[in-house]
């Protein structure tokens, strides 16, 4: 059963693509005492993703971070050398965080997982976006399908 609005951030293992590299982290510190936009993708370096989804956040990043959001945080089912690689490649340092949730830890416990073995690319997270203030989901975007509306900055931003 996925999380919904209300529900406490699922706690979880995952890893922090940082300068210094790879960073385990408990997915309840990064959300304790902080407003946090997380939006999820289903993998780095994919069409949509790299071509719309995590480009839309850094590019409305400023605007986010004036309505009063701390952190932007993309979540993916890669490990953290894929998710550094990725966003040196978009240019997402001091704009948006990386989290590579390697064996989806994070993603089942939040009961947003996508199979994705029929495309040859295992268990992914679906694509989603959430607010979340000190521990607890505020706002819970869940695309349908292969959609990109709801997940995306411009979206988010609306509704901050």
């Amino acid at each position: 059963m996925a999380r919904s609005v209300g529900d406490q951030i699922p706690s979880a293992t995952v890893t922090l693509a940082t300068a210094e590299g790879p960073k385990p982290a408990q997915s309840e510190e990064l959300f304790k005492g902080k407003k946090v936009l997380l939006f999820a993708v289903p993998g780095a370096f994919t069409p949509l993703c790299s071509g719309q989804h995590l480009p839309g956040y850094i590019a409305k990043a400023d605007s986010i971070a004036a309505k009063g959001i701390d952190e932007i945080l993309c979540l993916s089912v890669n490990d953290a050398f894929v998710m550094d690689a990725w966003g040196k490649a978009l240019g997402a340092a001091g704009k948006v965080g990386l989290v590579a949730d390697g064996n989806a830890q994070f993603t089942k416990a939040m009961g947003l997982e996508l199979d994705a073995t029929p495309m040859q690319m295992g268990v992914r997270s679906q694509r989603y976006a959430m607010l979340v203030e000190d521990g607890v989901i505020k706002d819970l975007q869940v695309e349908e399908g292969r959609s990109f509306e709801v997940s995306s900055a411009e979206h988010m931003l609306d509704r901050i």
